[in-house]
């Protein structure tokens, strides 16, 4: 039987092995590192005491790929119900709170309900979100949209820095238009926020593994593959840290790596060079913070904050800013925005912390970067690549890289 070699052990690798095996194959996945999951993942920190993710990931009603895939390895058991499509805000500059609140149905009437829509806007204002649908090649968000109003300020600009990484005045404009209309345009039903009940692990790639297993197919972590074996335009086998692997003739591979490792495997790839980063900021509390959910804020340095039991979580997207902040200063300037947020005391001091820092997070969704994304297939008649920063045609997100895997396992 041919098998499916599939390099790179995070949610793109892992989605690929699990179509790969839904088809029929043998799969083999080789993750570099001492765990799956790459940027999406749970651990133990000691500094802290206690299991918390790596980042904070939203997943909403409309990733239908996130969703289709986890049920495709049974984990929808451990994922926690919401309470429907609910976004809240807070001006930590003023105090001032909202909710935005989508109705269920494809036609937007809740913009008709002043209670359910960013305060001080119009009816007519939502009309401009249209305008992103008219976005050429090079437009950005900016550009695209009325930066001047309460809707850019309290909705929109904090949901394009969310869901492309990149500040607005350089952001595609299509890219945020994609992610537009599979969720806020599709109407409420798309934008139901699903959480993890335990963590990204659990949910996410710890099943995924033992699906791999019950059906014969394996994941071998802390191997690297250094190169590639060719004969012509096929790859013939794998330069590993643990040793050579040879292919059969009708053996196949998978290349989900991140763009600067696929790029050291296949030079003559173009791939993206440019990255933004993402800082997240974990508080361990002493006491229990309210109900699981999130608030996004504006006006302060934290734009997002997820409470998980008695680990508060604070996400900063576009972080090239801020990433060689110390991060004691990082600690001390979100904490300020986590005792607004979650009403706690000033007077209480701030928690043990972990700030984690991911460098290069994502592509960075700009017109220089976006002609760089390579499409699936490649000159190699055995190779296709997966990955978020592949040509999906959204962001750099969960539903981007599952949407690659299972577009590589298809296209092989």
């Amino acid at each position: 039987m041919s098998k499916i070699h599939i390099i790179g052990g995070g949610l793109a690798g892992l989605s690929a092995a699990v179509a790969a095996v839904q088809a029929g194959h043998s799969v083999q996945v080789y993750e570099a590192g001492p765990a799956a999951g790459g940027r999406c993942r749970s651990y133990f920190d000691r500094e802290l005491d206690c299991r918390i993710d790596n980042g904070n990931h939203l997943i909403l009603s409309g990733n239908h790929a996130t969703l289709a895939y986890i049920d495709a390895i049974g984990a929808r058991p451990t994922l926690r119900p919401s309470g429907g499509a609910r976004f809240p805000f807070m001006d930590v500059t003023t105090g001032a709170t909202w909710t935005i609140a989508p109705g269920p149905g494809r036609i937007p009437w809740w913009v008709m309900q002043p209670s359910r829509r960013v305060p001080d806007t119009k009816v007519t204002d939502y009309l401009s979100v249209l305008a992103l649908r008219k976005a050429g090649v090079q437009a950005t968000v900016a550009e695209m949209l009325d930066d001047r109003g309460p809707l850019y300020a309290r909705l929109l600009e904090p949901l394009a820095v969310a869901a492309l990484n990149t500040p607005p005045s350089a952001a595609l404009a299509r890219l945020l238009s994609a992610v537009v209309d599979e969720t806020l345009l599709a109407g409420g039903h798309a934008c139901v926020p699903v959480f993890p009940r335990d963590g990204l692990s659990e949910s996410l790639i710890d099943p995924a593994i033992a699906f791999l297993r019950r059906h014969g197919s394996d994941l071998q972590t802390g191997c690297l593959v250094a190169n590639l074996h060719r004969d012509g335009n096929r790859v013939t086998g794998l330069v590993t840290t643990i040793g050579d692997v040879a292919f059969g003739p009708a053996d196949q591979v998978i290349l989900a790596t991140p763009p600067w490792i696929t790029a050291g495997l296949l030079p003559d790839l173009p791939v993206p060079t440019e990255f933004q980063a993402i800082l997240n900021v974990h508080f361990l509390l002493r006491h229990d913070p309210g109900p699981v959910g999130f608030i996004g804020l504006i006006g302060g340095m934290a734009e997002w904050v997820f409470v998980k039991s008695n680990v508060v979580s604070v996400t900063i997207s576009a972080a090239n800013r801020y990433v060689d902040l110390p991060a004691s200063e990082i600690a001390a300037r979100t904490w300020s925005n986590v005792q607004a947020a979650l009403n706690i005391p000033t007077t209480m001091p701030m928690p043990k912390y972990r700030v984690v820092k991911e460098r290069r997070a994502t592509f960075a969704a700009t017109a220089t970067q976006e002609p760089l994304r390579p499409a699936t297939r490649t000159t190699l008649a055995n190779l296709a690549l997966a990955g978020d920063w592949t040509a999906t045609g959204l962001p750099a997100t969960i539903e981007g890289a599952i949407r690659s895997g299972r577009a590589a396992a298809a296209a092989l």
